[in-house]
């Protein structure tokens, strides 16, 4: 084999590979003779076929298997023998595959960077930590309570000259039109919807307030531009609504007849679980502040060049993830009124620091032998296969067959051993906050993982 390199720039190599013909010749013939072993055509016995009828009506498909084998072997050993790392698959392009002359290719590849990891006993870190007061726990209860709550009818008597009134519940029957026309899905009966409050159209349960029992009324209410309906999203509808009953919420007490009512032995037990439940949740913002500072003073202390193939296909994803929010009206406020050419500066940043940043956590995992123990992926997988209930063989079955499947639970696992690593080694110094203060000056974007590195582990 002969391998010439034909460009050395930054990340990126190309050779032009040649393989002697008389090399690919032998495999040829090596795969003919196998292949004669076992092929049946009608005329021969079994093992019988003649090698020039062999050639004659396989030569095309074997040439090409032979040549594709061929290829990828010589690749792989051109990268083995100079100890390259190729940071995507390589791209083979065929200059001449002539049976009669030498197999020649050229190979492009994109390198993965050589990383020189930091000291990580240097970085200093603070842990924000917050325990759930009484005082959480008392509101949390309170909110159970209210989700439980329980609709008494009003009676004439009780009503008297009056109707409905901000936080009761009106049941009624409605027909929505948008233009004079019914549309789907805005059709209901025996509806009980909270006056003043969530869950519908903008201005709508606020316009129920002093409605009473067999009163009709046509409420004018417009969609948010954002309606998952993209015939609806911004039109002005008018919805003709029939009372029928009004009712007034009763809010249990949290004493023990309730906790018990809830499956709780005690109202003690109730309150210890709403405990745990809110300090996990107070650990978990907790931890992902203190991997957020983590994976910033990484990003600070190491530098070096990204693969620009992983980084464009990085920003695709992340663009295509904007272009989808954009045409469903969801576009984030305050990408709204930036430019073309600013977002696409902006999240091309992004999209460089989260590859950077999943190369250094891969090169941290792979010098300390860091990795995902089997038994860990299996726990994994069956967590998520509880999700779907009645499915679950079926989705544990799609990870067996699926590798791009299993590494995206890979991934997060593989990540958080290699954060818990270096924590560790840096110096934590735990400080105790306030709960609010846990999510303060952290945009929504952050909180839900937007910075996410990209694993490559």
């Amino acid at each position: 084999m002969q391998v010439t390199e034909t460009l050395s720039e930054g990340l990126k190599r190309s050779y032009t590979v040649v393989l002697p013909a008389a090399d690919i010749e032998s495999r040829r013939s090596a795969r003919f003779t196998d292949l004669g072993k076992t092929v049946r055509l009608a005329g021969f016995r079994p093992g019988k076929v003649p090698l020039p009828v062999l050639r004659q009506r396989y030569g095309s498909a074997v040439t090409a298997e032979v040549v594709e084998q061929s290829v990828s072997e010589a690749t792989r050993q051109v990268l083995s023998e100079r100890g390259l790392r190729a940071a995507v698959q390589p791209k083979v392009d065929l200059i001449n595959i002539d049976p009669a002359k030498d197999l020649e290719f050229k190979v492009d590849v994109e390198l993965l960077p050589e990383i020189a990891l930091p000291d990580f006993s240097t970085i200093e870190l603070t842990r924000l930590k917050a325990e759930a007061t009484p005082e959480a726990v008392d509101k949390a209860l309170a909110d159970i309570a209210s989700r439980n709550r329980e609709w008494v009818e009003l009676t004439p008597d009780d009503l008297g000259e009056r109707g409905a009134a901000n936080g009761e519940g009106v049941v009624v029957d409605y027909v929505g039109r948008v233009d004079g026309t019914e549309f789907q899905g805005g059709r209901a009966t025996d509806m009980r919807v909270e006056v003043g409050g969530p869950g519908f159209i903008p201005g709508f349960t606020e316009q129920l307030e002093g409605i009473r029992p067999g009163d009709t009324r046509t409420l004018s209410v417009t969609f948010p531009d954002s309606y998952g309906a993209a015939e609806l999203a911004g039109k002005a509808a008018q919805f003709e609504v029939i009372a029928k009953s009004i009712s007034r919420a009763v809010v249990p007490a949290v004493d023990e007849e309730f906790a018990q009512k809830l499956s709780f032995e005690t109202l003690d037990e109730m309150r210890d679980v709403v405990r745990n439940r809110i300090q996990r949740e107070y650990d978990q913002l907790s931890r992902f502040r203190l991997k957020r500072q983590l994976l910033d003073r990484l990003s600070e202390m190491v530098a070096f060049a990204s693969p620009e193939s992983m980084v464009s296909g990085e920003f695709n994803q992340i663009w295509a993830r904007l272009e989808a929010d954009r045409k469903q009206g969801q576009l984030d406020p305050e990408d709204q009124s930036k430019d073309e050419e600013t977002l696409r500066t902006e999240y091309h940043s992004i999209a460089e620091r989260r590859v950077r940043l999943g190369l250094l956590l891969a090169e941290i995992g792979r010098g300390n032998a860091i990795t995902v123990a089997g038994d860990e992926m299996a726990r994994a997988m069956r967590a998520e296969a509880a999700r779907y209930p009645g499915q679950e063989a079926q989705v544990m079955e799609f990870f067996r067959n699926n590798p791009a499947a299993a590494d995206g639970l890979r991934g997060p696992i593989f990540e958080d051993k290699v954060v818990d690593f270096v924590l560790e080694l840096a110096k934590v110094t735990d400080r105790a906050v306030a709960p609010e203060d846990l999510t303060k000056d952290e945009s929504k974007e952050q909180l839900e993982g937007a910075d996410r590195p990209e694993q490559t582990s």
